[in-house]
């Protein structure tokens, strides 16, 4: 089991300033390994209870709050992860698990009972929570993203584009999956993700961003259909 803890802040952006901020980033931070031209693949399937509990806490802007799901790399990954985000005033809580195939495939079915078999006590709560309060899959999410980072602070700053999903089916497994656009093709996500304070020469360069944060959610994106949220 995995957990971080931090602070992050998202910004909405045109893809011209994603290019443009991507290429500054890339003279004085890493690029994450699994970069490609445009990034890497990341498919998600989010969770909630049958009243929508996290979506409306996100809605309704819930200091304390969570949302629970599944992500895997690719289609063809032989294992998925399970992560629980828990936003704690100013900062994020990460936990995640590594799952295997078969049992991620399982979670999706939602045969919560397959947690049982880690001995992760993150997994043993998640199957309590999950069948507790009666999580069912809502939606998949997927995009591209172009990671960088700094060894200082375990600074992280992502661009997130393309973003597409569906409500209609859950098989984050499915090399064919039908999804839709659930943001205008043409914005990108920029989150900012750091422990204690972001260094000054990054300070400076996202100091024109700052008119653009947002309180954005991918998973709220996933739900356009059922809730009629757009952005």
């Amino acid at each position: 089991m995995n957990e971080v803890l931090r602070q992050e802040k998202k910004f909405l952006l045109s893809l011209d300033q994603m290019y443009r901020y991507s290429h500054e980033l890339g003279k004085v931070m890493m690029e994450d390994p699994n970069n490609g031209e445009e990034g890497y693949r990341i498919r998600s399937l989010y969770y909630d209870t049958l009243e929508d509990q996290d979506f409306e806490d996100k809605e309704d802007g819930i200091e304390l709050r969570r949302k629970i799901r599944l992500r895997c790399y690719d289609p063809g990954n032989d294992f998925a992860v399970l992560e629980m985000k828990q936003k704690q005033g100013v900062l994020q809580k990460k936990r995640s698990l590594r799952m295997k195939r078969e049992d991620a495939a399982a979670l999706i079915q939602r045969n919560y009972g397959v947690l049982l078999k880690y001995k992760e006590p993150f997994a043993a709560e998640c199957f309590g929570l999950m069948s507790g309060q009666c999580y069912i899959p809502r939606t998949v999410v997927e995009y591209k993203r172009k990671a960088f980072i700094a060894k200082e602070n375990k600074i992280r700053i992502t661009f997130d584009h393309h973003i597409i999903g569906t409500e209609s089916h859950y098989d984050i497994f499915d090399g064919r999956l039908l999804q839709n656009p659930v943001m205008n093709p043409y914005l990108a996500v920029m989150e900012v993700k750091y422990n204690g304070f972001l260094l000054s020469y990054l300070k400076d360069m996202l100091r024109e961003c700052n008119k653009s944060e947002l309180s954005v959610s991918k998973y709220c994106m996933g739900r356009s259909i059922s809730k009629h949220y757009t952005y």
